[in-house]
């Protein structure tokens, strides 16, 4: 696991399965454009951000093993809690996305289409790809948040 911080806002951390790496970084970048989107960044990236400014975090290598338990359990809640952002952002739009994948049959049969009809598919593209990408980035966070889960459970036990 690795973790990035904004020079900008350094109480603000991003974990990302693995090691540092170009693929790391625009994984934190997503959950940065996340938090913008969610208005919960305390900084304002006017003037736009590079996933190569993310500074990495490195935390001091300690013998405790119960150090390194509870840097498991907290990255553990990150993770769950992006999962928990990501479901309800695909959840959100769902619905419409349904509605417009059903115009798009439209489109492959031979009975004639509408104005209106063709309009709405127009302006439900950025739905659909909307919920496109958050189903997928919610499939992938959900992948990766089966260890986190696990790890919970094992600080759970009595």
């Amino acid at each position: 696991m690795v973790q990035y911080t904004l020079a900008q806002s350094p109480e603000v951390i991003l974990a990302v399965a693995g090691k540092d790496s170009r693929k790391a970084r625009e994984k934190a970048m997503d959950q940065l454009v996340d938090l913008m989107d969610d208005g919960k960044l305390p900084t304002n990236l006017a003037n736009g951000f590079d996933p190569q400014q993310f500074i990495e975090v490195k935390t001091p290598e300690t013998n405790s093993d119960v150090k390194s338990q509870e840097d498991a359990v907290v990255e553990a809640v990150q993770v769950l809690s992006h999962l928990a952002t990501l479901k309800m952002k695909m959840q959100d739009s769902r619905e419409d996305a349904l509605q417009i994948r059903k115009l798009i049959d439209l489109l492959f049969i031979d009975e004639p289409i509408t104005e209106a009809q063709v309009t709405e598919l127009k302006d439900g593209f950025k739905t659909l790809k909307s919920f496109a990408q958050s189903n997928l980035k919610y499939r992938d966070a959900r992948s990766q948040a089966e260890t986190a889960r696990q790890v919970l459970d094992e600080a759970l036990k009595p």
